[in-house]
């Protein structure tokens, strides 16, 4: 696995995006982690040293992987561009079928009105 900076990262899954256009699927991949052992982390803790978490990065395509590690000061940015990548290039997926809310409503509608004439005939018994 190919670890590169954020800016590398982002053009990188740019081309995976564009070399599965026709066919294929593109896995990224979030994980939290700390880029030290559990031996490291734990002589930090035990000498009073603070640990900065950071945000690993996976992306493949079967065929390549690459990932990248982006501390909390470049979140922000790095979220930033990866969201504007993600609009540009998922344009494959389907818009989800919604009920008409006209329909829906009238069927609300008409359920409360039988509710509230069983409650009057309850009551007038």
């Amino acid at each position: 696995m190919v670890r590169l900076q954020p800016d590398p990262f982002l053009n990188e899954l740019t081309s995976m995006f564009e070399r599965t256009t026709e066919h294929g699927s593109v896995w990224v991949t979030l994980k939290h982690s700390s880029d030290k052992s559990k031996a490291q982390r734990n002589k930090m803790k035990t000498a009073g040293e603070t640990l900065e978490f950071k945000c690993l990065i996976r992306a493949t395509d079967g065929k390549k992987n690459i990932s990248t590690m982006v501390g909390a000061k470049d979140h922000q940015r790095f979220q930033a561009s990866y969201a504007i990548l993600l609009k540009a290039r998922l344009t494959a997926l389907k818009k989800r079928e919604r009920k008409d809310k006209r329909k829906a409503t009238d069927s609300d509608k008409k359920m409360d009105i039988s509710k509230k004439k069983s409650a009057a005939a309850k009551a007038s018994t």
